[in-house]
């Protein structure tokens, strides 16, 4: 068996915690309300866990989302299924939501833009 971690799992999770922290529930909520612990909650979050379709399922109700949001399949973007476990995105993305003028997210918007490699 290998012990490596999938890709595929780590963005779910990724997934799982930025719209767990959109919403402001703690770990310990989220697996209140899903049936499981805080500890396991965080091992799917990090990716360490495969999620069950079953767990998804409640894990998506208890966030307000559907399973297909927190698998990406409404993404269309390619490469998302790694997007959301690079360092650092989940810390801009609260940030970025953070900034109550609009002229202020366009500006950080043009600037991460040009940033682009």
């Amino acid at each position: 068996m290998n012990d490596a971690v999938d890709p595929v799992d780590i963005a779910i999770g990724g997934r799982i915690r930025a719209r767990r922290e959109e919403l402001r529930i703690t770990q310990a909520q989220l697996a209140a309300g899903a049936g499981v612990t805080f500890q396991q909650i965080q091992k799917y979050e990090r990716g360490v866990n495969r999620v069950s379709a079953a767990r998804l399922l409640q894990i998506a109700s208890v966030l307000k989302s559907t399973g297909a949001a927190l698998l990406g399949e409404l993404e269309t973007a390619e490469g998302d299924e790694l997007a959301l476990a690079a360092p650092g995105v989940a810390e801009l993305l609260a940030a970025f939501r953070g900034i109550k003028d609009a002229a202020q997210r366009d500006a950080l918007l043009t600037v991460a833009k040009g940033l682009r490699g």
